[in-house]
């Protein structure tokens, strides 16, 4: 048979739901990583900021907080 037979190929309801569900969740992932980054920045930041009096209170060294605050935000 040398004719183009109309095959249609209908997706299953979970399969749609899968996808419309992978959409609408792709960008609020994203958002969450970026808050995640802002975060770890302003804290890193704010860690840095901190007198020796209040380090002692959360219990690090001035040269823990160093090290911790001058890591870059992507880097957990």
């Amino acid at each position: 048979m040398g004719s183009l037979s109309d095959v249609r190929i209908e997706q299953s309801v979970g399969e749609k739901e899968a996808l419309q569900r992978s959409k609408t969740h792709a960008a609020p992932q994203a958002l969450s990583r970026w808050r995640l980054m802002l975060r770890r920045w302003h804290t890193r930041r704010a860690l840095l900021q901190l007198s020796d009096h209040e380090l002692r209170d959360v219990g690090l060294s001035w040269q823990e907080a160093r090290s911790e605050g001058c890591k870059p935000f992507w880097k957990p």
